[in-house]
């Protein structure tokens, strides 16, 4: 099959474009010890009431403006459902399910998790402004899935 002098020149472009592409994605997954957030830290879904840090969920100051919110979710609501926090408080989420796979996501920030059983998830983010943020499952979780949710409120110190 013959093939045009500029087929030859594309479509090693191309296939050196490919290469480089899966080169990076293979080194970065292996070579740096990339793996899904949820993997690092693991539970059992039956026993969450009674494993630390889950066993007292809740909003926990952990040095100046630094917070840590240990949230349960599980059908159809997040434990705790209501939080105040400071404004510019940086705030360190700690969440898991104790059923299924549960959403957690906070609209017009870039907190977004899968929070899937047996797994602990953790994402920070710190509130400039004052305001009442929602935490919702963005995650089909069951028949109430449309109720799930809590809520941030972001007041002045």
């Amino acid at each position: 099959m013959h093939f045009h002098k500029y087929e030859k020149i594309w479509l090693t472009i191309g296939i050196s474009a490919l290469v480089l592409f899966l080169t990076i994605v293979g080194v970065s997954a292996f070579a740096g010890g990339h793996a899904p957030p949820s993997a690092h830290e693991t539970l059992d879904p039956q026993k969450v009431n009674e494993t630390a840090p889950f066993n007292n969920p809740g909003l926990f100051k952990v040095g100046e403006k630094k917070y840590e919110l240990v949230m349960i979710s599980e059908a159809f609501a997040f434990t705790p459902g209501n939080v105040k926090i400071p404004k510019g408080a940086t705030v360190t989420f700690i969440v898991t399910s104790k059923d299924v796979v549960h959403g957690f996501a906070i609209p017009h920030t870039n907190v977004n998790m899968m929070i899937t059983p047996g797994h602990v998830n953790k994402i920070t983010h710190t509130f400039n402004e004052v305001g009442e943020y929602l935490i919702l499952c963005n995650e089909y979780c069951g028949i109430g899935h449309q109720a799930m949710s809590a809520r941030i409120e972001v007041v002045e110190q």
